[in-house]
């Protein structure tokens, strides 16, 4: 997983050098798997949710320092007012005792080690590391979420092309069948009106043309937005849906799997993790703080040193400092009792992410089934529908049957292969949903 990060990191530097006009320049042919890595590199949530972890590493670095020794510098110059010296008047003569010092400077360095805390610094360190692996899974689910998009995106352009090719090849039967009719209807073997039915017929093929034509070019315009390109690139995918055998897939172990690799459970089980140290640390009130100082002064005067003189001196000193809250109504216990409500709080809203999880599953398992199911009926259909049009179009050749007939046939056949190619591609989709749905791309 470090690895991903490190490509991702990569990758947002060479998307930031990558100059904007160079999307529209040549046709991007693209393949499922260079879409999602170009989707991962431009999304913009997920460029959020990579800043985001990387501001927990520096938190937890930062929470971090907090165990280690604090060394502090003072420099402090004071000008006093004027005051008599203190003379020591004796037989033998008078002696200035304390004279009168109008400037003070003073250098302090202070070093500070904090020993027992009641376990605070180590809960805060541990809700560091916890922030910083929440981080992640809010990255992963942003990740997933983010292929997803792309692989959706990616299988709609398919269908909308196909579907597109579809009609191009229905065009291509209806001249023929046209050419058929028209020297049928030289010979005297069909009517006028059946020529006038093709005709129809093509006109509406061309007109559902129309709308197949837009409706790919939208596609285009989807996929673009969800890898987060321009949406005036110029892009075409390569890889065809192709449907494996659907192996024996147990839902239990679907389940499994997903409660063990999804980001949300994840980041539920983290909260619950931070619900207990929030424990810890609310009660870390309960218990004495002890610290060890060091102080280092170099001052003049020294107020240490007697008698004072105006100049420099160093003295140090160390200290065992041990405090301890002995009442402040009650504030530590109220503290402690918010965060065991937090913490069930979190409990509940694990079983709640866990059933979520369970019936995404369990949908997108159901979901996979029927696709496969459709396909399967699909591709049957095609293979009836084709001959059923093989057999009648021979028919009107020879004048045997009405063009009306092979109408018929040619609009079984070319439902048939749609139905063929939406169910392929929902079969895809499928898939792909319950790859996320079980935390694996």
């Amino acid at each position: 997983m470090k690895s991903f990060y490190n490509f991702f990191a990569v990758a947002l530097i060479l998307v930031s050098l990558l100059p904007r006009s160079t999307y529209s320049q040549d046709k991007l042919m693209l393949t499922l798997d260079k879409a999602v890595e170009t989707g991962l590199a431009n999304n913009k949530n997920l460029k959020i949710a990579y800043y985001g972890l990387k501001g927990a590493e520096a938190k937890l670095n930062e929470t971090g320092t907090s165990r280690l020794p604090s060394l502090s510098a003072s420099l402090v110059y004071t000008r006093l007012s004027e005051v008599d010296p203190f003379i020591l008047a004796t037989p033998f003569g008078t002696f200035d005792i304390s004279p009168s010092i109008l400037n003070s400077y003073t250098s302090k360095l202070t070093l500070t080690q904090p020993i027992f805390t009641g376990f605070k610094l180590n809960s805060a360190i541990n809700l560091a590391e916890i922030g910083v692996e929440n981080a992640k899974e809010d990255f992963n689910k942003n990740r997933d979420d983010v292929v997803l998009n792309v692989k959706s995106a990616y299988w709609n352009m398919y269908k909308a092309k196909q579907f597109a090719a579809l009609l191009d090849e229905n065009i291509q039967q209806i001249n023929a069948r046209l050419k058929d009719a028209k020297n049928l209807f030289d010979q005297g073997l069909i009517t006028r009106n059946d020529v006038l039915k093709l005709e129809v017929q093509l006109s509406d093929i061309l007109y559902r043309k129309t709308d197949a034509d837009n409706a790919a070019e939208l596609a285009k315009l989807a996929l673009n937005n969800a890898m987060g390109l321009p949406l005036i690139t110029e892009t075409d995918i390569t890889d065809k849906a192709e449907v494996s055998e659907m192996a024996n897939i147990n839902l239990t172990d679907l389940i499994n799997t997903a409660k063990t690799n999804r980001p949300e459970i994840k980041s539920a089980g983290l909260r619950m993790k931070a619900g207990e140290t929030n424990i810890t640390m609310a009660k870390s009130g309960w218990y004495p703080q002890v610290a060890a100082v060091g102080n280092y002064n170099y001052a003049r005067p020294n107020q240490r040193i007697f008698p004072t003189k105006d100049e420099f001196k160093g003295t140090w000193d160390l200290s065992l400092s041990v405090s301890f809250n002995i009442w402040n109504w009650m504030a530590t216990s109220y503290q402690t009792e918010q965060a065991e409500v937090q913490l069930e709080q979190a409990k509940d809203g694990y079983r709640s992410v866990e059933d979520l999880v369970v019936l995404d599953v369990t949908q997108s398992y159901l979901g996979l089934k029927q696709a496969n199911n459709k396909v399967k009926i699909s591709e049957l259909g095609v293979k009836q529908a084709a001959e059923n049009y093989r057999l009648t179009s021979d028919r009107f050749k020879q004048g045997l049957v009405l063009s009306a007939d092979v109408i018929d046939a040619e609009v079984a056949l070319l439902q048939a292969k749609t139905n063929l190619n939406n169910s392929t591609v929902d079969y895809m989709i499928s898939l792909a949903k319950l790859n996320r749905a079980i935390g694996k791309q």
